[in-house]
């Protein structure tokens, strides 16, 4: 049976990305890699993938006027609540009227209202998704488009792609990159994951939005890991969280350090572990911790 992990943060900027990009390069080719943050990927940068396949997606639904149809009666734009219908004129009768595909929420009112049924109602392309090859094996990552909706649906295809591919492919693991928060994109990446593993910093803030993903991740009964990145830059609060954790049944993994390492291989394109210095070692040892849970 596939199992997966998920790695997700309370907050943006926790070094998440680094850490599954270097769980990837160390699963070394035996596992599928999904990047489940579609709004915002990056885990492409470290993983330079070598797209194979390319797909739509779509998603809801956008107003489109036929021109050779519209009336001119203006009956759109009074309806219209959400600004998104324009005239281009002065007057209804004589003014063209369009719809702004970015402003428009895909309601429908202006086609239900026209009396004219000259407003077409196709599907919505929202992003795509894609499958590529990397170092590290199989990723499927996506890219949703600025503006479009239901980025917890694209999570769900990127998820399911991650699992037939690793069947396919005879991989026993899945390592995802999930979305920071605790909005409908993480609950989409989350739910039916194997480990949790949060990556927060020794910071209130840090802290404070851990406690959040730990009880989203309570709430759908998941089992749950921590490692605090930049350890050394708090430790009376590195070890606050790690007591809490403790306590409320959850597993500390690892402790990263800070280390210029992390920002040379950030600029060099490789994943963290590909260089070597403490918080390499560090998250060596996180890797092996997070294997004996998963199996």
């Amino acid at each position: 049976m596939t199992r997966e992990l998920v790695v997700v943060s309370g907050k943006g900027g926790t070094g998440k990305t680094s850490l599954t990009a270097s769980f990837a390069v160390l699963s070394a080719g035996q596992a599928v890699v999904a990047d489940c943050d579609v709004d915002a990927p990056d885990l492409h940068v470290v993983l330079a993938p070598r797209v194979r396949e390319r797909h739509e997606f779509r998603c809801g639904n956008e107003a489109v006027i036929r021109q050779e149809d519209c009336i001119a009666c203006g009956a759109c734009l009074a309806r219209c609540r959400f600004d998104a219908v324009r005239m281009d004129g002065t007057a209804a009768g004589d003014a063209v009227f369009t719809v702004d595909p970015v402003a428009c929420e895909g309601c429908g009112v202006c086609v239900h209202v026209c009396p004219v049924k000259a407003i077409d109602f196709p599907e919505r392309v929202s992003g795509e998704w894609m499958v590529s090859d990397t170092r590290s094996g199989t990723l499927v990552h996506a890219r949703l488009q600025p503006g479009g909706e239901n980025s917890g649906k694209l999570v769900s295809t990127v998820r399911r792609e991650a699992r037939r591919l690793a069947e396919e492919e005879g991989k026993a693991l899945v390592i995802a990159d999930g979305p920071p928060g605790i909005g409908c994109p993480v609950i989409a990446s989350v739910t039916g994951a194997s480990v949790v593993l949060a990556v927060t910093e020794p910071t209130l803030s840090g802290e404070h939005d851990l406690w959040r993903v730990l009880a989203l991740a309570a709430h759908f009964n998941l089992p749950v890991a921590v490692c605090v990145n930049k350890w050394d830059i708090n430790p009376g609060i590195c070890e606050q969280i790690e007591a809490r954790v403790r306590a409320g049944g959850g597993r500390v993994v690892g402790r990263v350090p800070y280390d210029r390492t992390v920002t040379a291989a950030m600029v060099a394109g490789k994943a963290v572990v590909e260089l070597d210095g403490p918080a390499a070692r560090a998250v060596r040892e996180a890797w092996g911790t997070v294997r004996e849970m998963l199996t």
